[in-house]
């Protein structure tokens, strides 16, 4: 919560009981950015899929993971 707070967000809880998709309800919630305790939480795929929709900020180690510009798709390296 501090890290949402030092970096201007308001948090939103998922609701517990979901059949979406961790990906889907990032995308159904329209957020700016996602905050994870670390990468790990995230297995490559998921997180690229996110990055096409949110920011993707980490607390340990405290990174950011840019969403890709002008709606590409997939890695641009």
């Amino acid at each position: 919560m501090r890290l949402a707070r030092r970096l201007g967000y308001t948090l939103i809880w998922p609701p517990e009981q979901t059949v979406l998709s961790f990906v889907d309800q990032v995308r159904e919630a329209d957020v700016d950015a996602v905050l994870v305790p670390s990468a790990k939480h995230l297995d490559a795929l998921t997180l690229d899929r996110l990055m096409q929709l949110a920011d993707v900020e980490t607390a340990i180690p405290r990174e950011t993971f840019a969403r890709y510009l002008a709606g590409g798709y997939g890695c641009p390296a």
